[in-house]
């Protein structure tokens, strides 16, 4: 079975959907590996070292793709891409099915079988496969330095001949992987840290850390069976920033990493209460690129409101692409060993297998997927 690997087209990308040690176990699976020339030259791994653990390398973009029997991606592709693919071709990658609806269209009329890595069901099983979370990870851990990078002190407490400073206050907002990897991170740089997130369940996880857990009576809150937050209601929104306002304002820095799964991220703070933070204050919006949980804040740029920095950078594992490359990576094979049949040395696509038919959007000229198709239909 072909397995072509083409290089990521988005500007400023320099993650990998597989690495040469990644290339290396395909290989052993009895995978035939083609990589586009200079696919790792963005996280410093060269076309050699992919050439020294079996795979070819290809210079023919267009042929990686009308020849492949499995494409492994990190972004979605786009629609002349879809055109080049051959019927029956596996293409692994995010999707955002919910927001692509002219994309799946696309790749369900080719006939291809698309996965969406956004969509593996958060099991104990899928763990290992589980790419949303394993990059949040890195996301998470990146708020903290883009909010100390651009704070005018240091985050310790720190006693010196010259006097005592103290310890910045940093407040989380979403305690999910992000998040409590944000928590993590200030914690170990010497930060004060509280957090709050809408399901209480996870307020055991923030004091676990060392951090303080703010409580707002929300009311009836929660989470869905895989995990995510649910979304809240208007009015429960007010809730939450009224209760917020004075932790904000007494924050040197702010990290907002609230998103609904699917759907547009809620805004949690607001303008009154930007300006009721301390100038020189910072606020991160992990949620900048998808709508945005801060007023004020730009997609993808870092902006100065009242004095107060916001910073709206989006793909922050591209920040630390090595680290993220390779457990996107090991995301990727682990998804592809667990079906890989390796008597016939091939990707088999199985409705009954426990985790596949959760992450299949498209398959055989139809949308398989019960979550997608149900979306789809109800007209949204």
């Amino acid at each position: 079975m072909r397995i072509a690997v083409p290089r990521e087209t988005h500007p400023g990308e320099n993650r990998v959907p597989v690495t040469p040690e990644t290339a290396k176990k395909l290989v052993r699976l009895g995978a035939e590996v083609v990589i586009e020339a200079g696919l790792g030259e963005g996280t410093g791994y060269s076309d050699s070292e992919y050439q020294e653990v079996g795979a070819s390398i290809s210079a023919d973009r267009e042929a990686l793709f009308t020849q492949a029997d499995v494409l492994l991606r990190l972004r979605k592709p786009s629609l002349e891409e879809v055109a080049l693919m051959p019927e029956g071709c596996i293409h692994v990658s995010y999707l955002d099915p919910f927001n692509e609806r002219e994309l799946i269209e696309a790749l369900r009329a080719k006939g291809v079988t698309s996965i969406s890595m956004e969509m593996i069901p958060r099991t104990t099983r899928s763990q290992k496969m589980d790419a949303l979370s394993s990059q949040a990870n890195l996301a998470g851990y990146m708020t903290v330095m883009l909010g100390a990078m651009h704070l005018p002190r240091i985050l310790p407490m720190m006693m010196t001949p010259a006097g005592t400073l103290k310890p910045a206050k940093v407040f989380v907002i979403g305690a999910g992987v992000a998040g409590l990897q944000a928590i993590a991170t200030a914690k170990r740089l010497g930060a004060r840290v509280t957090a709050f997130d809408t399901r209480a369940v996870v307020a055991e996880q923030v004091h676990s850390l060392g951090a303080t857990f703010l409580e707002i009576d929300l009311g009836e809150t929660g989470q869905t069976k895989d995990g995510y937050a649910k979304a809240l209601t208007d009015e429960q929104i007010a809730m939450q920033r009224e209760a917020q306002k004075a932790v904000i304002a007494e924050s040197d820095i702010v990290i907002t990493t609230a998103q609904v799964f699917g759907r547009k991220p809620p805004v949690l703070v607001t303008q009154d209460m930007l300006e009721g933070m301390t100038p020189g204050s910072v606020v991160v919006d992990m949620a900048a690129e998808t709508g945005g949980n801060v007023e004020g804040s730009v997609p993808n740029e870092v902006v100065t409101v009242n004095g107060v920095t916001i910073v709206g950078l989006g793909n922050l594992p591209n920040y630390v692409c090595k680290d993220a490359s390779q457990m996107y990576a090991s995301n990727l094979f682990n998804l592809v060993e667990d079906s890989w049949d390796k008597e016939g040395n091939s990707f088999v696509i199985d409705f009954e297998h426990d985790i596949l038919p959760g992450c299949i959007i498209t398959h055989g000229g139809e949308v398989t997927n019960a979550t997608i198709k149900q979306f789809y239909e109800g007209g949204q």
